[in-house]
């Protein structure tokens, strides 16, 4: 925001501004080292992208093969709302079950070339069980805060990973300012959701793997769930980066941004024309990676958004969940209530006319439905 930079070989969080830091490359050079034809027959996961990820050695890469995850042709769901070109990009195929592996896989690996030890983060359930594998695999200390209300896979799923967990009574941002708090004290590294620069770069190669899956032609709209944001936003600078080394060109898709109308701070704001979005009151979702009341990178979200000539919806708890129902009878695919609400969002745009018949639309289902099974256990099939 401010313009003020930073060493690539010191560990940093915000700016002094208090604002996120980005990692910024050496684009023409990295578009002299790397050219499109060079990606076949690399490895098929996110790292195949190292060049334009932040890690100075390669053997400080901690993977679980996360990444390039299937893009599926979805027409039989794209039949019953009405779109003739539907794809699903299927982050539950990921190690962890969700999109939140890429973020910490960068995150973790980077932290280990920083030379740092121990991580904190808070979590409404995905990113916590992926630092803990992380962590776990590159040796490194993880300490999880998370919601006491999260399912109980999400807290099973750290404990056995090796992560101290610590149930808090409050939402995630509650819990980010106990690791706020304490980090100095502790000797914690924060690898919050845009409180660091490095989640963000994990999450940009789903734009990446976008581009190289659809013959480097972007779709006409993605419909994307956004809690913290990091994923609509490392989309976003993904498209930056390729349309500088030549890869792209300067079309982008329409970025709609989902949430749940129990906790829908960017749609408000979105709504409001403002550039930050005010914290949410009371916030409410069986949908646990949108109960996010205030982002740190919201501004980053909303300019994205509004850039593409996008918007921003918010759907019901219903409504999302008669998404992962129509998901799973349609596509076989159990996804995450997050999922279901791109199902629901697609549905109302459809029927507003804000999407027609013929365009290429991209839905991320970003979370395997199997670590929700005691919030969907009630719901009537």
């Amino acid at each position: 925001m401010c313009g003020k930079e930073y060493s690539c070989d010191e560990a940093a969080n915000l700016c002094e501004c208090g604002l996120p830091l980005y990692a910024r490359y050496n684009l023409e050079k990295a578009s002299s080292l790397l050219k499109r034809e060079d990606l076949k027959g690399r490895v098929p996961t996110m790292w195949r992208y190292h060049e334009l990820l932040p890690l100075k050695h390669q053997e400080n890469i901690i993977t679980l093969g996360e990444g390039f995850t299937p893009l599926f042709r979805a027409e039989r769901l794209g039949s019953a709302l009405g779109c003739d070109r539907l794809y699903l990009k299927d982050e539950s195929m990921n190690p962890t079950g969700s999109f939140k592996a890429r973020g910490l896989s960068v995150a973790v690996s980077k932290a280990k070339e920083l030379g740092l030890k121990k991580l904190a983060i808070p979590s409404a359930g995905n990113a916590a069980g992926a630092l803990s594998a992380y962590a776990s695999k590159g040796g490194l200390s993880a300490y999880v805060f998370m919601p006491k209300d999260v399912p109980s896979a999400f807290l099973l799923e750290c404990q056995i990973l090796g992560a101290e967990v610590t149930l808090i009574d409050g939402l995630i941002t509650d819990a980010g300012r106990i690791v706020a708090e304490r980090k100095e004290r502790e000797g914690w590294f924060d690898v919050s959701t845009l409180k660091e620069p490095y989640r963000v770069e994990g999450k940009k190669t789903m734009g990446y793997e976008l581009a190289e899956q659809l013959n480097w032609e972007l779709p006409d709209v993605i419909i994307y769930p956004t809690g913290g944001g990091t994923g609509l936003v490392g989309m976003w600078k993904a498209f930056q980066e390729m349309e500088e080394m030549g890869w792209i060109g300067r079309r982008r898709p329409r970025m709609i941004s989902v949430q749940s109308d129990g906790c829908a701070p960017i749609v408000r704001a979105f709504l409001e024309g403002k550039e930050r979005a005010d914290e949410w009151q009371n916030a409410a979702t069986i949908a646990a990676g949108l109960r996010v009341p205030k982002a740190v990178g919201d501004f980053l979200m909303l300019r994205a958004i509004r850039e593409s000539g996008g918007t921003a919806i918010a759907v019901s708890d219903e409504e999302l969940l008669e998404g992962v129902k129509l998901l799973g009878k349609m596509e076989g695919i159990f996804g995450a209530p997050e999922a279901g609400a791109t199902v629901a969002t697609l549905s109302k745009l459809r029927e507003g006319g804000l999407i027609s018949q013929d365009e290429r639309i991209v839905l991320f289902i970003t979370g395997s439905g199997l670590k929700y099974v005691e919030s969907l256990r009630g719901v009537t099939l």
